[in-house]
């Protein structure tokens, strides 16, 4: 991408009337002076941040505020606590220029869409959420499927898992479930018993803990196995007009596969990293896994209509409805060439968006935004976007100076070091100028802490379950009856009711399997695998 110097200053002329001359003879966006964020995105607005109204509450999702002052709380001088075990690869997106059969610039000016066969470089990094750098990879568990576009409008990060909704609805209940879902604060030993405690208490779990322990909570690798988003968020057109978006990774070629708890355990038995080793075979083969991206579109309101909110990120938006249309597609095509610098070290982040998207008021996406880019800085450090792998394919000029790792200051050609401030009079960066209308979204309602008014915890995982095939229900309430075997029996009984809430089959079946299970023997199967050590181990003389 070719950026045309701008022209000097003219102390006659205002720097915003110089700018907003050079966009209109130029038709430029941007300029080599113009100030962008450390993602390479043009900041049109460095004086004000946003809030409801001009006298209102500031809220979550000011991106360009947080990074700016959590980056200068940093800047005078650790394995990721989710999704610590991970592989990626490199690749391309390319764009269809349409959404389905429409043009994808009625809904989203967002650059890297609008032209078909348009490619965009990418990053993915597949990951497993719960367990350690150093955990097998056939462990019950969600997958993390996140992807780094380098744009040339800067970054954008997709992040998501393989499963399309969440545990819970609100980001204030996150760090509760990972304590949970973790190994036991005492004994440090793993096990479904704090999991069951905490979704007993939470019943909108219910939906996900039906897909985590079915089959599709083992995926048989990272290639074949969706993506999603997960959260809801905006598109974004000319007009400044917006919809409300869910993003699918779909495979093509290579199709999608799971594994039951048996299969899981025999390929442990021989291969702890095999979902690695499969990705990068495959690509050192020349067989790149590909994947479709399809977004649902619906009007950005309220939808009353509706049995759920479709801002709850523990419901599916039903595809009857809502269809899948397609946008483009995504090739993997090339290996890391150093697993630490480019897979342990790459940072994502919800807020890194780019013109065209925006945020929803998803309250689970709005928690991640400031969640995730904070923890890249304490984990990789204040300037881990100057890394290669996350920094952005594009000029990047920022007022941000020194703090951990600062290995090069990203200041524009002829910018002078001494002044690292905005506005400035003499030689700074310049706002970039505003070419298409912004979204502004309007609010009138009382500052709350409430739930969601439309919970509906159990109905689609009923449907869920139905939907399921005979050989995956039998999978789930055998995945189900072997863990809550381990728990109180309070926790049974309250997962039971959830389970009936959802199909009385369904609940049934999980309570007649703890009655046969309580019958049996009173160990479970770890505790068996403890005492097998014990009593099969072969004695051995000192050496």
């Amino acid at each position: 991408m070719t950026f045309v110097s701008g022209q000097d200053h003219d102390a006659n002329n205002g720097i915003n009337q110089e700018r907003a001359g050079y966009a209109e003879n130029r038709g430029e966006t941007e300029r080599e002076d113009t100030l962008t964020n450390r993602q390479g995105h043009p900041i049109s607005d460095n004086q004000n941040v946003r809030t409801v109204g001009n006298r209102g509450p500031m809220t979550l999702e000011n991106y360009h505020y947080l990074e700016k002052i959590t980056h200068f709380d940093r800047e005078r001088i650790p394995e990721r606590v989710v999704h610590a075990r991970g592989a990626g690869a490199h690749g391309y997106f390319e764009a269809y220029g349409k959404v389905g059969d429409e043009p994808v610039s009625k809904y989203t000016r967002a650059k890297l869409f609008q032209v078909e066969g348009k490619r965009t470089p990418v990053f993915v990094r597949f990951s497993t959420v719960i367990h350690g750098a150093g955990s097998p990879e056939t462990l019950r568990d969600p997958r993390g499927f996140a992807v780094k576009f380098y744009t040339e409008e800067g970054n954008w990060d997709l992040v998501g898992n393989n499963l399309k909704i969440f545990f819970i609805r609100d980001p204030l209940k996150f760090p509760d479930m990972v304590h949970a879902f973790k190994p036991d604060p005492v004994s440090n030993v793993p096990g479904p018993v704090g999991m069951f405690d905490f979704v007993s208490r939470s019943p909108e779990a219910t939906h996900m803990i039906t897909f985590v322990f079915s089959p599709w909570g083992i995926p048989a690798n990272y290639r074949q196995m969706q993506g999603s988003g997960v959260n809801t968020y905006k598109w974004v057109n000319a007009e400044g007009n917006s919809v409300l978006i869910k993003y699918h990774w779909e495979p093509l070629k290579q199709g999608i596969k799971n594994l039951t708890q048996e299969e899981a355990n025999k390929i442990q038995a021989m291969n702890d990293s095999h979902a690695t080793q499969d990705l990068y075979e495959a690509i050192e083969r020349g067989d790149y896994p590909e994947w479709e991206l399809c977004v649902q579109i619906m009007s950005d309101d309220e939808h009353p209509e509706l049995e759920f909110d479709p801002l709850d990120a523990t419901k599916l938006w039903p595809e009857d409805q809502f269809p899948f249309l397609k946008v483009g597609k995504m090739v993997l095509n090339r290996n890391p060439e150093n697993y630490y610098n480019e897979v342990e070290q790459a940072a994502f982040g919800t807020g890194v968006l780019v013109d065209g998207l925006d945020f929803s008021d998803d309250k689970m996406l709005q928690g991640r935004t400031f969640s995730y880019s904070d923890t890249q800085r304490h984990r990789v450090g204040t300037n881990y976007l100057q890394l290669p792998i996350n920094a952005p394919k594009k000029r990047v000029a920022t007022n941000q100076r020194g703090g951990q790792m600062s290995y090069y200051v990203d200041k524009a050609p002829g910018q002078s070091p001494h002044v690292d401030y905005e506005p400035s009079m003499t030689d700074g960066l310049v706002e970039a100028a505003q070419t298409a209308k912004p979204h502004q979204p309007h609010y009138n309602a009382n500052l709350v802490r409430q739930k969601l008014d439309r919970t509906l915890d159990f109905k689609q995982a009923g449907d869920t379950y139905r939907a399921f095939e005979d050989w995956e229900r039998n999978e789930l309430i055998s995945n189900l009856v072997g863990a809550l075997i381990q728990c109180d029996i309070r926790i049974q009984d309250k997962m039971v009711e959830y389970f009936t809430n959802a199909d009385e089959d369904y609940g049934r079946r999980v309570r007649e399997g703890l009655e046969q299970a309580r019958k049996g023997s009173n160990e479970n199967v770890r505790e068996q695998a403890v005492e097998d050590a014990n009593r099969m181990g072969h004695e051995a003389d000192p050496y």
